[in-house]
């Protein structure tokens, strides 16, 4: 069986309107404000790039952002902030209780900002989810909260729960009647690919991000189009094959749930159902759909460690060394050379990825 999967877009067009906010200065004017901010750095790889006979190899490192591992703190803390500043209006009740639910990484970053602005938080996980994760939660003085569900009806129990109990959900996934705070949360990750460009100082030919629920790639396609116009990069969707629910959407042509309890290494991508709010936009943008199993991301966890020649070596977690694996893979191994082809890989590509998390330590 094959370790990766394409599929090409049929249903790419230049569509113009997808109802998704275009404040992207406001949001990196929030970020460069905050005293944590920091410019994560972009690691190009060149021994790597021409072990592979490409032009340039960029992966955008994610591990150390807001001293929290992952690039999740961008669309959080944005997000809350925007929260905490009307609820430091007068008529206010002061402190607040954030809920959400999370694989890992979102809930931490919410737990994070929460904790520094003296509020709380109240986290929901899915079930199996490992103790390591759900202790880097904790460290924020978060209550976390195991359910007996998988993501997708965990993210439906926690939005019931802070509706009880008077709480604000800060979920990544619009749902019905609910889509400013995830809106602000794609956004907040325009950051990260606005520091990406800059950084390299030219245009990538390729752009490779991966999805969970969809909202960071969201985030990516939409700055790309808002830099780019219609003169976009080649954009690839990365997902975990056991839930890949934007490749087999696309596929059936029809909005997919993958149900059930399945499982990846790559927690943070897996989420069974599309944020509806980015689904049209990646839909019409993007050009393939890619579904990687667990060996495609071990791979690049690998070459973060180890890397080529004086390349730079770096901590990628599960969910972050996808891109760089799939890359790798891809461009060395003889039996993809038709897929390599239909990426439109050569000597002249300059592609970006995103190490999305560093590993977290199992103590």
């Amino acid at each position: 069986m094959a370790h990766i999967e394409i599929l090409a877009n049929k249903q790419k067009n230049q569509a113009d309107s997808f109802g998704l906010p275009e404040n992207f200065q406001d949001a990196f004017a929030f970020h460069t404000s905050m005293t944590e901010y920091e410019e994560t750095p972009l690691h190009s790889l060149a021994a790597l790039a021409k072990a592979l006979h490409v032009k340039r190899i960029c992966v955008k490192d994610e591990s150390c952002r807001f001293g929290l591992t992952a690039f999740k703190g961008l669309g959080a803390s944005y997000a809350m902030s925007r929260i905490v500043e009307r609820a430091a209006q007068p008529q206010s009740q002061g402190e607040l209780t954030f809920v959400t639910c999370t694989d890992g990484n979102h809930g931490k970053a919410v737990a994070w900002y929460a904790n520094a602005n003296n509020h709380k938080a109240i986290v929901f996980m899915p079930k199996g989810s490992e103790q390591k994760r759900v202790k880097a939660i904790e460290e924020h003085r978060a209550k976390v909260i195991v359910t007996d569900m998988n993501y997708d009806d965990t993210v439906r129990y926690a939005a019931e729960y802070a509706k009880e109990h008077c709480c604000v959900l800060v979920q990544d996934t619009a749902l019905p009647g609910y889509t400013e705070i995830p809106n602000n949360i794609v956004m907040g990750y325009t950051t990260l690919v606005r520091e990406a460009l800059n950084q390299m100082g030219e245009k990538p030919t390729h752009v490779f991000v991966q999805a969970g629920v969809g909202s960071f790639a969201g985030g990516v396609v939409w700055y790309l189009r808002h830099m780019y116009k219609d003169d976009l990069p080649f954009i690839g969707i990365i997902e975990a094959s056991c839930v890949a629910c934007f490749y087999e959407s696309v596929r059936q042509g029809r909005a997919v749930c993958i149900g059930g309890e399945p499982y990846t290494v790559m927690a943070g991508l897996n989420c069974g159902e599309a944020n509806p709010a980015v689904f049209p936009l990646i839909a019409s943008k993007a050009d393939c759909f890619i579904k990687c199993e667990d060996s495609v991301t071990e791979r690049g966890m690998q070459r973060a460690k180890n890397p080529i020649g004086s390349d730079a070596r770096f901590s990628a977690g599960e969910s972050g060394a996808v891109g760089l694996g799939f890359i790798e893979e891809v461009l060395s191994n003889a039996a993809y050379i038709d897929m390599k082809e239909q990426l439109r890989l050569n000597s002249d590509s300059v592609i970006l990825v995103v190490n999305t998390e560093g590993e977290l330590s199992n103590e």
